[in-house]
């Protein structure tokens, strides 16, 4: 450790940069300037308390960032024995640096002008040890060497933390918008749109209490509609699922990130909700349920704020035009004032509508599903086969079980029409929350709905008689000796609703006719394997399994609508695997899992594929230490999806509509992203304090196939978005971005946004959400299921 009272404290390294102090900043102040040098050093002014960046384990000498405000820009900070040193990163002039750990001298130094300057000592101190900051005084000295006497200041203000899903860009009235909300219009755009505010509501003990309100049509022309949905806590809070109803039709999933201390986090997502358009366009019943509680313990109220813009646009997409009519199929709840919200809940509820008014001029219809597990079917893609889930009763607890495979069914009379394998959503506190401050895992924010065409039944569907329309949701149930088969019910729970897309003939006497479907769909292949090793005493040590599923379905039927006549097919290919390993007697696990799937419609002027793979690597431990209890969890996740779409026809906005232009379209986007971290969560054994820490990256790529490109081209030959961000400890300490510009000439200019994108006090790892203790109680599992949140 430096001695700070000693001579060689005030020498300086030639590679140094000096930088002077001014009012708590660094700023930019060349040696050779005594103008500069007499401007700093003369001030009488009070030197808040200012300090470096550093993290546990990082080396004196390693290069870090100085973070300004909620900015970290390209100016680098380096500690060279003991000196702190800024170097030109870009035009930057100045640079305010935050405390997270280490102390910091400033010390006076000769200077040829008379003036003294004050320079930064820094030294790190381990973790467990209190972070503290003295500022010596800075009035002239005619001793340089001599110190003077020194005061303490306080730290610099908490920021709020900014949290993210990283996502493709939608598009705005004023162009191209970041879906985080970072792009704002910078008045170079000509704009004709309106913005409604449809809710401000503040969550906090709202189980059973959603918003209701009414939202009424804007008086302007709109045929595009985007959300914002910005929230703002602090305190301690679980993340929570959130459900947004028009009437009885669900129209967006989300869930929210977890909170921190104050001034705690805020996030904005931007939602394209244009495929809604005739909903919009109609007077309707808004209902947000976002169940929330408020206690001692958990403290975090979800602030909330939900604006739509409403805006014409003639940009092409590749999309089918919004439908006509949108049927739900849901609970059907949106009227009685007990319970307004429509959601079943699988399996204590059957998700299953009778429709008897389906109209009979239907020319085409899109099934779309929207399901996430709950409770002990939050992690699905982690349990075991049903086989050994008390293979560790005696000291982890029972496991969830009916295997780590699950899939989405949607029947129409009793018919298979179509399957969902579900996207592993990990939300903002799955595994360990660290994971996912401030950058949240993909399509927390959005969970995504599955399309299913089901125009191969119209001939069923028109002919004037009721039909039934069910939602269910499998797993497997093995015998133990390699044998499994498909099994509904499984665990609790599920959150179901769906919807039909309809599109109709000009004709409102038109009647579609054609013949019945034929299905071949035979069961799916599945192959699972388990084992059990056992220690030296008898007790189960280990569990080691697999499991494969193969499907394939089409679906065809003769179509004959008021304009076409034509042959329609509905078609899917699924693989999954998943090979998993638990040991330490239960309190470790790995789940290496890939999803693959290839779906797509043809006829009557339809020709859509979509593809798509869900690679899932996590890595979870978690120990007690006794005799307090003290918890520690640990996991690393590796995440990714991969989707590409081609053709016309699907129901959902792709992303492109935010890059096409009256002269320039691209086709067939391609959308790549991973996320990996790791992350670390302790807990007292009263579960009074809780803390952690953890690091993350993330690498998103939207493409798109240009005009020219479509034309036989294997591969995307235009990125339209890239972005690469990290976090460290609740900062983002690296952001770098790319966005394709809009330009009606027909040339697109990609903008680079470089630079460091964050929050500068680097705490936002303080506080999470208490853990309750590992074994299982009151019907549910236990700790293992990942923070063991038992439903809450």
């Amino acid at each position: 450790m430096t001695d700070f009272g000693s001579e060689k404290a005030f020498e300086r390294p030639p590679q140094c940069e000096y930088q002077d102090i001014v009012d708590g900043r660094i700023s930019f102040s060349p040696q050779s300037s005594s103008e500069n040098e007499a401007q700093a050093s003369g001030s009488d002014r009070n030197v808040r308390s200012t300090s470096i960046t550093t993290w546990r384990g990082f080396l004196p000498c390693l290069t870090i960032f100085a973070l300004t405000g909620l900015l970290i820009f390209s100016n680098r900070v380096q500690v060279k024995d003991g000196y702190l040193c800024l170097q030109r990163g870009g035009s930057q002039s100045s640079a305010s640096v935050t405390v997270l750990e280490g102390e910091i001298v400033p010390t006076t130094l000769p200077s040829q002008t008379g003036h003294h300057r004050d320079t930064i000592k820094a030294h790190l101190r381990f973790p467990g040890t209190q972070p503290k900051a003295r500022i010596k005084s800075r009035e002239p000295d005619p001793s340089p060497q001599q110190e003077t006497a020194t005061s303490s200041a306080p730290l610099p203000a908490r920021t709020v933390l900014q949290n993210y899903e990283v996502a493709q860009p939608v598009l705005m009235p004023y162009g191209t918008s970041d879906s985080d909300g970072s792009t704002d219009d910078d008045g170079s755009l000509s704009r004709d749109d309106c913005k409604v505010l449809l809710m401000r509501r503040d969550f906090a003990w709202s189980y059973g209490d959603p918003f209701v309100g009414k939202y009424t049509p804007p008086d302007c022309d709109f045929n595009r509609v985007v959300i914002n949905f910005t929230v703002v806590s602090h305190g301690r809070q679980y993340d929570r699922l959130a459900i947004m109803y028009l009437g009885d039709i669900e129209v967006w999933r989300t869930s929210t990130a977890e909170p921190t201390v104050p001034p705690g986090i805020r996030w904005t997502y931007l939602k394209d909700m244009t495929q809604y358009l005739s909903l919009w366009k109609q007077p309707q019943t808004l209902i947000f349920d976002l169940g929330n509680l408020i206690n001692d313990k958990y403290t975090g109220i979800f602030n909330t704020t939900l604006t739509a813009t409403f805006f014409k646009s003639d940009v092409p997409t590749d999309t089918a035009p919004p439908s006509d009519l949108i049927i739900p199929i849901s609970a059907r709840q949106s009227s009685n004032s007990s319970v307004w919200v429509s959601q079943f809940t699988v399996p204590a509820q059957n998700a299953t509508n009778l429709i008897s008014d389906f109209p009979r001029n239907a020319r085409r219809a899109v099934f779309s599903v929207s399901a996430n597990g709950q409770a002990s079917e939050e992690f699905w893609w982690s349990n075991v086969p049903q086989s050994d889930t008390l293979a560790f009763n005696a000291t982890a607890g029972e496991f969830p079980g009916y295997s780590p495979f699950r899939e989405v069914q949607v029947l129409i009379d009793g018919q298979l029409a179509g399957v969902q394998w579900p996207f592993p959503v990990i939300f903002t506190g799955g595994v360990s929350p660290g994971l996912h401050r401030p950058i949240a895992s993909p399509d927390a924010f959005d969970l995504k709905e599955h399309e299913i065409d089901i125009t191969p039944f119209l001939p069923l569907l028109c002919d004037g008689r009721p039909h039934i329309f069910s939602v269910i949701i499998v797993g497997l149930d093995d015998d133990g000796n390699g044998n499994a088969k498909l099994i509904d019910p499984v665990n609790s729970s599920w959150y179901v609703t769906g919807k039909v897309f309809i599109w109709l003939d000009d004709d409102p006497d038109s009647i579609t006719t054609g013949s019945w479907p034929t299905i071949q769909a035979l069961p799916p292949t599945i192959s699972v394997t388990s084992s059990v090793t056992t220690n030296e005493t008898g007790a189960n040590s280990s569990l080691l399994y697999s499991t494969f599923v193969h499907r394939e379905l089409l679906i065809s039927a003769s179509v004959k609508t008021q304009k076409s006549s034509d042959t329609f097919s509905w078609s899917q290919r699924l693989s999954y695997s998943n090979k998993g390993r638990v040991s330490a007697f239960g309190f470790d696990q790995i789940n290496d899992m890939t999803i693959w799937g290839d779906d797509a419609a043809t006829g009557l002027d339809v020709m859509y594929a979509s593809e798509y793979s869900y690679p899932l690597f996590a890595n979870s431990s978690y120990t007690i230490i006794p005799p307090a209890g003290n918890l520690t969890l640990f996991g690393h996740v590796r995440q990714s999806k991969h989707q590409s779409t081609k053709g016309r026809g699907n129901v959902f906005p792709t992303g492109l509509e935010a890059f096409n232009t009256r002269t320039r379209k691209f086709s067939n986007p391609v959308l790549d992203t991973t996320k990996e971290g790791e992350a670390w969560f302790f807990q007292s054994g009263d579960g009074a304090t809780s803390s952690g820490f953890g690091d993350a990256y993330q690498t998103f790529k939207f493409s798109g196939y240009s005009d020219h490109g479509a034309l036989g081209a294997l591969e995307p030959d235009v990125q339209l978005y890239w972005r690469n961000i990290s976090a460290v400890n609740g900062s983002v300490v690296y952001d770098y971005k790319t966005i394709a510009s809009r330009i009606d000439e027909g040339t697109t200019v990609t903008a680079g946004k470089p630079g460091f994108v964050g929050n500068s006090d680097g705490k936002g790892m303080g506080m999470f959400a208490q853990v309750d203790d590992g074994r299982a109680k009151n019907g549910h599992f236990g700790l293992r299921a990942f923070m063991g949140r038992n439903g809450n």
